[in-house]
């Protein structure tokens, strides 16, 4: 089930990006919160995480490395506030090329209902002027283009993180 991002600006500092996903939301958290499933569908097409870092509790650091096109590198990281498995995850966020200034606050929300998951992200910016700057971006593209390889790994998730466990 390949379904579009709604993506909305709901107030000066916010973006509010929603998606579901043919599966359980342990799956779908699991796919934000697990290296082995982060690497495996977390970028735009042509980029590819190469190394995936997750310290997953209330303080706990994260990191995720990229490869892009023509050997393009970049880097985020950020700080876990709030962990409630399968249903809620919230962190700080900022990338390393500084695409956008500063740090922001993004929150996932999962939602299940009869086995399809909904995801609601909001991100929470230090200014309307950084929001703007990355909904000018193609933010919503690459988010697009990641949720579709995602739709690829769910069906395969469980067996990954079994092969993970051996």
């Amino acid at each position: 089930m390949t379904t579009p991002v709604s993506v909305s600006t709901p107030s000066d500092r916010a973006i509010v990006m929603t998606r579901s996903f043919d599966a359980p939301r342990r799956l779908v958290f699991a796919a934000w919160t697990r290296p082995e499933l982060v690497s495996r569908w977390y970028g735009a097409h042509g980029w590819d995480i190469v190394e995936a870092r997750v310290d997953l509790r209330p303080g706990g650091a994260w990191q995720f490395v990229w490869r892009g096109p023509g050997g393009a590198a970049m880097a985020s990281s950020g700080v876990y506030r709030e962990v409630a498995p399968d249903s809620r995850l919230s962190y700080t966020e900022s990338f390393d090329d500084h695409w956008y200034p500063g740090e922001s606050l993004v929150t996932h929300d999962f939602d299940e209902r009869d086995g399809v998951t909904t995801l609601t992200t909001t991100l929470l910016f230090p200014s309307r002027e950084t929001r703007d700057l990355v909904i000018a971006s193609p933010m919503a593209r690459g988010v697009a283009e990641g949720y579709d390889r995602l739709d690829e790994v769910l069906p395969e998730a469980d067996e990954i993180l079994r092969a993970a466990a051996r």
